[in-house]
């Protein structure tokens, strides 16, 4: 009888213990994934976005199956001048590679350089560019990318921009569709996070993410990547 009541004492002793130990833990465990899911969310939506590259009209800088981080906070708008010297915010620069809604297309993102500023004249003769009567110096730009085409001259208006491909012969670009509005531009991109050879698929929705999306990517990312272009910076 004694026996019996003392490991009945024990067990009584030991359930309370084990209970809230549990909980704690799934707790502590439901807690960390929700933050990170809300840390991914605020970075997706506010900082940083990655585009995968569908055409080439970026090479040879950017190829088919690359997959770029943008940075959405770096043109942030600002009251203040301490806001700029205090945080990695700054005007759009001549060079940038930019992800914008596409003027005639805006529920499409593009990626495009930046070549000509607001109140820039560009012009392009025999595949020499000029920004206000002076050549540019491209050393983005193939070889073959640099003779044979003419436009303009193109004056920029305020709060727009010029932006062209660096593979001009396949891009259709500012010389197209005209120069793009401030407020479609959504970033810069900056580097390339992971690259592989099979091209997208056309068929999906652009930003569309589905489970048969995700385990293709997975797929592709074992079997046919490009690692030599993982976390290779953009200029």
């Amino acid at each position: 009888m004694g026996g019996r009541t003392g490991q009945k004492g024990k067990q009584q002793v030991a359930d309370p213990d084990a209970g809230p130990a549990r909980k704690g833990i799934a707790r502590e465990l439901a807690e960390t994934i929700l933050l990170c899911v809300l840390v991914v969310v605020f970075l997706r939506a506010f900082v940083f976005l990655q585009s995968e590259i569908p055409s080439g009209s970026m090479e040879e800088t950017i190829l088919i199956g690359d997959h770029v981080l943008v940075n959405r906070f770096i043109y942030a708008p600002t009251l203040f001048d301490w806001e700029r010297s205090l945080l990695p915010i700054r005007n759009i620069r001549r060079g940038d590679i930019v992800v914008f809604k596409h003027p005639r297309e805006p529920e499409q993102d593009f990626i495009k350089r930046v070549i000509g500023l607001p109140g820039d004249i560009v012009a392009l003769h025999d595949g020499a560019l000029r920004v206000n009567g002076e050549q540019l110096d491209e050393p983005y730009l193939a070889p073959a990318e640099r003779s044979g085409s003419s436009f303009g001259p193109i004056a920029v208006p305020q709060d727009e921009y010029f932006l062209l491909g660096d593979h001009r012969s396949r891009s259709s670009d500012s010389r197209v569709w005209g120069t793009a509005p401030r407020q479609l531009i959504k970033g810069r991109a900056f580097l390339i996070l992971f690259s592989t050879s099979t091209k997208p698929d056309p068929s999906r929705p652009p930003g569309q993410v589905t489970p048969t999306t995700l385990v293709r990517k997975i797929v592709n990312l074992v079997l046919h990547s490009r690692w030599d272009r993982f976390f290779s910076t953009l200029r």
